[in-house]
């Protein structure tokens, strides 16, 4: 047993991150945890760290410089009011940045303009306000195109999504109405 541990924590040590969540702030972790617990299903590494456009902008710099050669291939960032990370990351780095808007005033419609209206040239792919679940899935996608386990574990992801709205379905022929003709 000991031997077994040994090695999955070798393994663990030498595992690189491919994914790499960037927050504006750790009050976008609860909206960021769908993004983290998808990935980690699918068995894709990841990394997370909280990074400010405007309070550490430096860091922000550093970071996106250094991201292609450590090894990550997407990057999602996720920011609320005024958004700026996923677009400044986006403005540092040839990587693809996927922006996650972060719901706060004008319920994250704010967030979202600000992501989306990124001028030529600095392209930041959107989803939906606290979608980091699409955002997750939207990396695997990426990284499906060059790696076919990330591929095959992908399509029963989504294999199980048929299954879910089959069953929910099933589920709805049991309610009975006088007028339901279904």
């Amino acid at each position: 047993m000991r031997i077994f541990i040994g090695i999955v924590i070798i393994k663990l040590e030498n595992m690189k991150p491919l994914v790499s969540i960037i927050m504006g702030s750790t009050s976008d972790l609860p909206v960021m945890e769908k993004a983290m617990e998808f990935l980690n299903s699918l068995e894709i590494p990841f990394e997370v760290n909280a990074l400010s456009a405007h309070r550490t902008p430096k860091k922000v710099e550093e970071f996106s410089s250094q991201a292609k050669e450590r090894g990550i291939k997407v990057i999602i960032a996720a920011a609320g009011m005024a958004a700026a990370l996923p677009g400044v990351i986006a403005s540092l780095t040839t990587l693809p940045v996927i922006g996650v808007p972060i719901k706060g005033m004008l319920d994250g419609l704010d967030a979202m303009l600000s992501i989306i209206q990124m001028p030529p040239g600095i392209p930041v792919a959107t989803v939906g306000v606290n979608a980091a679940m699409n955002a997750a899935i939207l990396s695997a996608e990426i990284l499906s195109l060059l790696d076919e386990g990330i591929s095959e574990r992908l399509s029963q992801y989504k294999k199980g999504l048929t299954g879910k709205i089959e069953k929910a379905n099933e589920d709805l022929s049991q309610i009975k109405y006088k007028f339901k003709t279904n």
